[in-house]
């Protein structure tokens, strides 16, 4: 139902919500990128950090050093 509403399967809406949160908070905490990914709900950083890098093209500390 949701890709027939959106265009997008439900991991791809979780993933592009997770990105836009995970933006969020690079730009206006000084959370680190791992307290970012567990406040998120990741396991582990390093699947964050692919997840990230993959949707932006660049990796969250990469996101988070282009705003200071």
């Amino acid at each position: 139902m949701l890709k027939n509403l959106t265009g997008q399967t439900t991991q791809q809406h979780l993933h592009n919500y997770f990105i836009e949160q995970a933006k969020e908070l690079l730009t206006t905490t000084k959370l680190s990128v791992n307290e970012i990914a567990y406040q998120l709900g990741f396991e582990y950083p390093q699947s964050f950090n692919k997840l990230f890098k993959k949707k932006t093209l660049m990796t969250p500390l990469q996101f988070k050093q282009s705003f200071n």
